[in-house]
């Protein structure tokens, strides 16, 4: 039987514009561009880039979260991030 490990957030650094340099627990550094992801109710506020870097690691469901309780799921981010050696 195989057992499947959910990827979490360790660290988040604002890197540029609406992208973001993340270090997964697998030790894979990955930078995310979430410009086009921020639509919607919870996620248009986050077009203020002066709140947008207010983004955190949430330890307890390990990813990352803004004010207001704003996240997005760490295997979303990992799967739509880009190895951050090719930045």
């Amino acid at each position: 039987m195989k057992t499947y490990h959910l990827i979490e957030v360790r660290q988040v650094e604002y890197f540029d514009g609406y992208k973001l340099k993340l270090l997964f627990d697998n030790g894979d550094k990955k930078v995310v561009d979430l410009e086009k992801e921020l639509f919607g109710e919870v996620f248009e506020p986050l077009k203020d880039l002066a709140l947008f870097r207010q983004v955190a690691v949430n330890p307890e469901i390990g990813t990352i979260r803004w004010p207001k309780n704003a996240d997005f799921a760490a295997d979303t981010l990992y799967d739509i991030g880009v190895d951050f050696k090719q930045c």
